[in-house]
């Protein structure tokens, strides 16, 4: 039965141990993934017992990396990356040149070919975006300005990777025979170059009026399940088009799709909808990893694998520690960039095999990748758990001070403080008028680029006001108001839900500028949350605002 439904047989053999061993790894307190890898191993040609289909295996695995970077799209905008930019296009570039130095010297040691050790070297410089998406939310800094800017070096590194893998088989006669590029490779890199901007183009140019559009027609349906395959459709269906069509990969497609679909106010939802499939074809992602791993490699060859290890792990995560303190970046911002980068995956896997069918590549180079991958998939986590500690003993950070004061009008009466999410304009106007009436007062804020290091050392707080971490370090519990200015209805409401889990008396003000926005929150009886107030910023301009805040807190 099995010889005839193999995607079957794979998925339950696969699933079936990934849950088993996942939950033995979680009991001895190591990362589940870690047992996704075994289980992986465990059905894969070079062990024993049943042996997994690897090819339906990869292209799962495929499905799992776009319905991921769809989901990390939908988050991250074009602003978002242009935010970053300073630090992570030098810092990714940079990053990947040394990285490809260190593989090609250890290869060049080890007697292999120039156009072997280069990539070699190339491959062990890409990080895993699966890979670092996991740590970075288990790590709860995916919406922290150190996330931002680890997911937008990604990025770079995938637009490079990409580039590459096009121009590889131009040079791959060159790199062979050790002759001079001719021309033609000239060419290659422009028709390269123009295929991937005609991408971008038609993206932010059509996409972003066309797909909100597609999602608002869906909505519209009433059915739940026409949403959710819309979603579906749209994120597969363009990361297919982008690779046949603009020799764009997959996952690169599918981050344009939902970076251009974030314009839609349904976008959340669309996030939402998707979690529960990219958690599934993740663990798919890891059982493809482990599938395709010889565990003789360990013992005929160690110390080949080990120095593989070393420089994805330690050399890998020195070069960016030290790119990002250089760019003059925090030690938070550097450790846990560090952290995230020090693993390898889906890039350098197919890297390694174009350049094993290319012929540039030995069978046992192919072999040492996926070693290191695994070996540095399985420990990525336990670097993660070492940024605090670490941090906490090179750049003791200073707790924010307790500001629970006094009433007074009653000394038997405390207050605690008044947070405002968002340090834009009205963000700021508050804090410095609540500031200077002696209401103690925090503000939060996730973009990287409002905050300076100085600021983040005194009331304001770097992160997402969805996150109850986040909300804990600005004293949620013991508020007395949140003043919301985020001029996002749909991401107000995510937050009111969390503040009402941790602080269900607390009165929220919500500002809003469009018709409509007040419809996000009512509950099912069509009545206002309760202890929210709805204020229209195009009518109540920040004085009137303040005066209204400061009039509450005094009463209370």
């Amino acid at each position: 039965m099995e010889h005839h439904v193999p995607l079957i047989a794979t998925l339950a053999w696969g699933l079936g141990l990934a849950l088993l061993f996942g939950f033995v790894a979680s009991r001895l307190k190591v990362p589940a993934l870690v047992g996704y890898l075994v289980a992986g191993i465990a059905i894969a040609p070079t062990t024993p017992g049943f042996v997994g289909d690897e090819q339906l295996s990869t292209q799962l695995s495929e499905v799992g990396v776009m319905l991921l970077m769809f989901g990390v799209g939908l988050h991250f905008s074009l602003a978002d990356l242009m935010r970053v930019k300073k630090i992570a296009v030098p810092g990714a570039i940079a990053q990947m040149g040394l990285a490809t130095i260190l593989g090609m010297g250890v290869a060049t040691l080890w007697g292999w070919s120039f156009s072997a050790a280069f990539i070699l070297g190339l491959s062990l410089s890409c990080a895993s975006t699966v890979v670092l998406l996991k740590g970075l939310q288990a790590h709860g800094s995916l919406e922290s300005g150190e996330g931002q800017v680890a997911v937008g070096w990604l990025v770079v590194e995938d637009i490079v990777t990409v580039f590459l893998l096009v121009l590889l088989p131009s040079i791959a006669g060159a790199l062979v025979s050790d002759k001079a590029l001719d021309l033609s490779v000239g060419w290659d890199v422009l028709h390269a170059l123009i295929l991937m901007a005609g991408f971008v183009v038609l993206m932010l140019v059509i996409g972003r009026r066309v797909l909100p559009w597609i999602l608002m027609r869906a909505v519209q349906t009433g059915s739940h399940e026409i949403f959710t395959l819309c979603v579906i459709a749209i994120a597969i269906g363009i990361a297919f088009a982008a690779s046949e069509i603009f020799n764009v990969s997959f996952a690169l497609g599918a981050f344009f799709a939902g970076m251009v679909m974030r314009e839609s106010e349904y976008a959340h939802r669309a996030a939402q909808d998707t979690l529960p499939l990219q958690d599934a074809f993740s663990v798919i992602f890891f059982l493809g990893v482990g599938m395709l791993f010889d565990p003789m490699i360990l013992v005929q060859e160690p110390l080949k694998v080990l120095c593989v290890v070393s420089i994805i792990m330690i050399g890998k995560s020195a070069v960016a520690l030290g790119l990002v303190r250089v760019l003059g970046y925090s030690w938070r911002y550097a450790l846990t960039i560090a952290a995230a980068l020090a693993q390898v995956g889906e890039f350098s896997f197919i890297l390694a095999g174009l350049g094993l069918n290319l012929g540039l590549l030995p069978k046992d180079g192919m072999t040492l990748i996926l070693a290191g991958a695994i070996i540095s998939i399985a420990l990525n986590p336990l670097l993660f758990m070492l940024v605090e500690p670490i941090l906490k003993k090179i750049s003791p950070a200073r707790p924010l001070p307790d500001p629970v004061v006094v009433s007074s009008h009653n000394h038997a009466k405390t207050k605690g403080p008044v947070i405002i999410v968002g340090a834009g304009t009205m963000g700021r106007n508050l804090h410095e008028s609540l500031t200077d009436k002696g209401i103690p007062n925090f503000v939060v804020e996730k973009n990287v680029s409002l905050l300076t290091e100085e600021e983040q050392m005194r009331n304001f707080v770097l992160g997402d006001a969805t996150h109850a971490n986040i909300l804990e370090r600005v004293f949620i519990e013991k508020a007395e108001l949140v003043i919301l200015t985020l001029d996002d209805a749909l991401g107000e409401r995510k937050i009111i839900e969390e503040i009402h889990k941790l602080n269900p008396d607390v009165r929220v003000i919500a500002l809003l500028s469009k018709d409509g926005d007040r419809d996000f929150f009512k509950d099912t009886s069509g009545e206002l949350i309760p202890n929210i107030q709805c204020l229209d910023v195009r009518k109540e301009i920040a004085k009137n605002v303040l005066y209204y805040s400061v009039g509450y807190y005094r009463r209370k």
